[in-house]
């Protein structure tokens, strides 16, 4: 019996958003993981190990493949340049050019609020997706890099792209106090709920802010709910201890932002 199955390809499968997407789709798709470092016992069988540098080692993650979650690559906003190059330019180029001579459907980018995170810096709230880019560092400009390559590739080859600016990702938002953070929180179940409505949507090609629905979020989301169909369920307030309240309009950024977002 074979499986009808969606087949979907998550690089980065080893990493925090991988592995809750690997576990909670799997019920759904015929799920392939692709990674350097096993992190649970069932990736030490399971796991595609490849560099996303190199062509020759990513072609053959694509056959049979439906959709590609793209999250593999430098995850920090105080990554190097080196690190950005070759992980997050060099890597998507070459998942985007895979994917495309595969005849993959649909590709799926983990973009961040780095992306825009200048407009955050300076304050110069709300933002939305339609806005010029800002990077507020080389993990922004790797980013909006990406974005880039992705239209390109829908424009010029017809390959459907969903650019997802993610949020801050943590299955606690209290473990920190920094306000800004808390706004752009996205939850596990929120995580889930916008990846599956990339997959699935009829949209072709779109930037998306991807964040919980915090009462102080100040990213716009009305073509995520429009195009995607997202409907956010969390927000961090209701993790908060009684009488914590927002700070209206938003608190000030922290100095040094991006610096341990």
């Amino acid at each position: 019996m074979t499986d009808s199955r969606r087949r979907i390809l998550i690089t980065g499968a080893t990493g925090g958003i991988g592995l809750l997407l690997t576990r909670r789709l799997r019920g759904d798709y015929d799920v392939v993981q692709q990674g350097r470092t096993p992190a649970t016992d069932e990736q030490e069988r399971e796991l595609r190990r490849a560099d996303l540098d190199d062509y020759e080692q990513v072609r053959p993650l694509m056959e049979g493949v439906d959709t590609v979650l793209h999250l593999a690559g430098a995850a920090s906003p105080e990554s190097d340049w080196e690190a950005v190059l070759t992980a997050n330019i060099i890597g998507t180029r070459t998942v985007l050019e895979a994917a495309r001579e595969a005849g993959i459907r649909r590709v799926v980018l983990a973009s961040s609020n780095h992306a825009m995170g200048m407009y955050d810096r300076d304050e110069q709230w709300p933002v939305y997706a339609h806005q010029p880019p800002r990077p507020d560092s080389l993990y922004g400009v790797s980013k909006v890099f990406g974005e880039a390559l992705g239209r390109f590739y829908h424009d010029e080859f017809g390959l459907d792209v969903i650019a997802l600016r993610i949020g801050w990702t943590t299955a606690d938002p209290l473990e920190t106090d920094t306000e800004l953070l808390r706004a752009m929180w996205l939850s596990e179940d929120d995580t889930e709920q916008v990846f599956r409505r990339a997959i699935e949507a009829q949209v072709r090609f779109g930037i998306y802010y991807a964040v919980s629905d915090n009462p102080n979020r100040r990213w716009d989301m009305t073509n995520t709910m429009l195009d995607l169909g997202y409907r956010p369920q969390d927000d961090w307030t209701r993790r908060a201890p009684e009488g914590e309240r927002v700070v209206e309009g938003g608190a000030a950024s922290p100095d040094d932002w991006p610096k341990g977002s």
